[in-house]
């Protein structure tokens, strides 16, 4: 993929040279402007384009449009999806190598962890799988996380901002159970609990041997729903269980360990430095895990189908040039005799080439910018309007994000404005060729 891309940057970079050379060489003075923009309009009206011209156009028109569309949602989908995963995954992981996921000398590594430069926040998790019922007959596997009770002032994570009830201090209102404990709201739904309900939970430790029916008996306890969150992740609002630390530990059996540290930083987009930085600080055997290593494999799908769907889309701007060569060959091929008369007249070969390379810069232009501003509204509707709703279970996320970036846009008319310089070169060379006595007599 990095290989395509240096080639597509040598090739962008080859024609941009080449479009600079032709426009260099071919600087229109006003007579020429104003011959082709004459050529530009309807005979009928000079007032208006003609037919041709305005097809022309819209073809340049939609081919930017589709284009700033497309890679604003591949944007968008990867934008969203990093902050519903960063909604619950830290920036960073501090973990163990080893059988098992567990930390004993936390508060130790904590403090080294927390004096660390770009290190905002940091505190300990426990991660763990239990099943969850709500007193029917159906049961849930879930993933069950410890964090610290906080209310969002020093939370490593932005689950605090998406409680839509209750909040992460996890104050128990019924008696006998051991906690409490915020779940999803497709969970919550499932289950029927909501704020003040009891739900049991099994932990695959804990459970003890019966002797007499020779069996492993699981050990149930009971916890109060204090909190429910909607993150617009599926994974998370389907499957999630967040309690308490200290129940957490209890519940996978760490004693006073906790599964490791999540880090919050100051720069996400540096995690996999500071991950570095933070193993080479601690040593063996512990390992930082930044939130980009743990997603790789997603985010490069997205950057390649990111790359796919350009490639494919940019087709269209392609097929727009292709359409401006037909429309000025056309053009050139109707005004035959007047560009015999013109030179007749003593203008040069070079103006009447740069009359018809006006034109096609015109018509690139003209549909880049409408292009590009019809682009840039109709994504942001899209966006703002959650207009276009998916399913969740399969893509993540409910509705599909747009977002455009700047320089993708810059990009984008660039590349259009390179090919509409380039496109008009042979019309152009083909109206310079024309012989002024065979163009005069031309039917």
């Amino acid at each position: 993929m990095a290989l395509i891309i240096i080639v597509l940057k040598v090739l962008l970079f080859g024609a941009a040279a080449a479009a600079i050379v032709v426009l260099a060489t071919n600087w229109p003075s006003g007579l020429d402007l104003r011959i082709a923009m004459r050529y530009l309009r309807s005979r009928r009206s000079s007032r208006l384009l003609s037919l041709i011209t305005v097809i022309a156009v819209g073809g340049v028109t939609v081919g930017v449009m589709a284009l700033v569309i497309v890679l604003g949602v591949m944007n968008g989908m990867q934008n969203d999806l990093r902050e519903k995963i960063l909604v619950v995954n830290p920036h960073l992981r501090v973990l163990t190598y080893g059988e098992g996921l567990r930390l004993d000398d936390w508060r130790t590594v904590l403090d080294t962890v927390r004096h660390t430069k770009g290190v905002v926040a940091v505190a300990p998790f426990v991660l763990t799988q239990g099943l969850i019922s709500a007193g029917h007959d159906y049961a849930e596997g879930v993933a069950v996380v410890g964090i610290e009770s906080d209310t969002g002032t020093r939370a490593v994570t932005t689950l605090p901002r998406h409680l839509t009830k209750g909040d992460l201090s996890f104050k128990t209102t019924q008696a006998g159970v051991e906690g409490g404990v915020a779940i999803g709201a497709r969970l919550a739904s499932k289950l029927s609990a909501f704020p003040g309900d009891v739900i049991t939970m099994v932990a695959p430790a804990g459970s003890q041997f019966n002797r007499s029916l020779g069996a492993f008996i699981p050990k149930y306890r009971r916890y109060e729903v204090t909190g429910l969150f909607e993150t617009g992740m599926y994974d998370y609002d389907n499957s999630y269980v967040v309690m308490r630390r200290e129940n957490a530990q209890e519940f996978a059996g760490l004693g006073s360990a906790v599964t490791g540290l999540e880090v919050r930083l100051a720069e996400p987009e540096r995690a996999t430095e500071f991950a570095k930085q933070i193993e080479n600080k601690l040593g063996y055997p512990y390992r930082a895990l930044d939130w980009q290593l743990q997603n790789r494999s997603l985010f490069s799908a997205l950057k390649l189908e990111k790359l796919a769907m350009g490639l494919v889309v940019f087709l269209i701007c392609v097929v727009a040039a292709f359409n401006v060569v037909g429309t000025l060959t056309m053009v050139v091929r109707d005004k035959t005799r007047e560009i015999g008369i013109l030179m007749a007249m003593g203008m040069q070969r070079g103006r009447i080439r740069r009359v018809f390379l006006i034109q096609g810069v015109f018509i690139g232009m003209a549909g880049t910018a409408l292009g590009t501003v019809l682009g840039v509204i109709v994504g942001t509707s899209v966006n703002r309007g959650h207009l276009i709703p998916i399913d969740p279970s399969i893509y993540f996320i409910d509705h599909l994000p747009v977002m455009t970036n700047p320089l993708d846009a810059v990009a984008v008319v660039l590349a259009s404005i390179v090919i509409a310089t380039l496109a008009p070169l042979y019309p152009s060379v083909q109206a310079g060729g024309l012989e002024p006595v065979s163009a005069i007599r031309y039917e």
